[in-house]
């Protein structure tokens, strides 16, 4: 993982005035000795010019655009004819969204993922990124999967990300990464770009959480799919990734933290910045 340090300015290299002025032959500063032969006048002469504020060092992700989709909705229990709708993703005819899982405390996936996914965005625009979410709020119905790949598409994404929780078996545990595979359709294009975002998202997830690769699906914490209007209607980079089983008792203590949330939220927004700069 890189590591990005903000620039550190020599004072003496570029503000003459906080090293005592530039020395005199007779061993004053070139003002200090003006001062001697000619008075104020003579002194302000002498002063050197006054040097160019340095430029800011441009953040490390300036100029790329990140869509992050927050996985299902806070009111979609709501509202089941909608989300229950068929939409095409190309595959098959899949329900519009779903309601997602929960911990067995009622810790909901939707929250769970609105949650890391602003903790995320805050990030990654603090690294001067322009960050898209695909929903606005926890507490409405949808949007569609279709719209939500549709929303990455407009941004013009340079990577977009899907967070969710896993609801498998309480026995399972670990997290994992869906990327696309080729489909003949619009994704094709950028399978290849999906398969290495999910990968440097994957290696940095792991390190920065310490959370294991899934004991379930995939192979090293990698599953690809074709089954997701997500991931199958995208034209930019795009990946999936289920945090940890939430039905798990000691993963689900975990998501519930919001100390550690963050460090998700870290973690994830490394393994993007690296891909974005690689």
């Amino acid at each position: 993982m890189r590591v990005f340090p903000a620039s550190v300015l020599a004072a003496c290299g570029l503000i003459v005035s906080a090293c005592g002025g530039a020395a005199t032959a007779t061993g004053g500063s070139a003002a200090g000795q003006a001062v001697v032969n000619g008075g104020p006048a003579a002194a302000k002469a002498a002063a050197p010019a006054a040097t160019t504020p340095p430029m800011k060092e441009a953040e490390p992700l300036t100029g790329k655009v990140v869509v992050i989709d927050p996985g299902h909705n806070g009111g979609n229990y709501r509202d089941p004819q909608a989300i229950n709708r068929k939409v095409n993703v190309l595959t098959q005819w899949k329900p519009c969204d779903t309601t997602g899982t929960s911990t067995n405390s009622g810790y909901s996936e939707a929250a769970f993922s609105w949650d890391v996914s602003n903790r995320l965005a805050k990030i990654l625009k603090a690294r001067g990124a322009t960050v898209k979410l695909t929903r606005n709020s926890n507490d409405g119905v949808g949007p569609c999967i279709t719209q939500r790949a549709a929303i990455g598409n407009k941004a013009k994404a340079d990577a977009a990300i899907s967070i969710h929780g896993d609801g498998a078996a309480p026995a399972n545990h670990g997290f994992h990464v869906i990327m696309p595979k080729k489909i003949n359709g619009p994704v094709d294009p950028v399978v290849a770009k999906s398969s290495r975002l999910g990968i440097d998202v994957r290696d940095a997830f792991h390190k920065g959480t310490g959370l294991p690769y899934s004991t379930y699906i995939g192979r090293d914490a990698l599953n690809y799919r074709n089954d997701l209007g997500g991931l199958n209607l995208s034209t930019v980079p795009k990946i999936f990734i289920e945090c940890g089983n939430m039905r798990n008792a000691a993963e689900a203590a975990k998501f519930q933290d919001p100390r550690f949330r963050q460090r998700m939220a870290l973690a994830l927004a490394n393994g993007l910045q690296h891909y974005l700069q690689s």
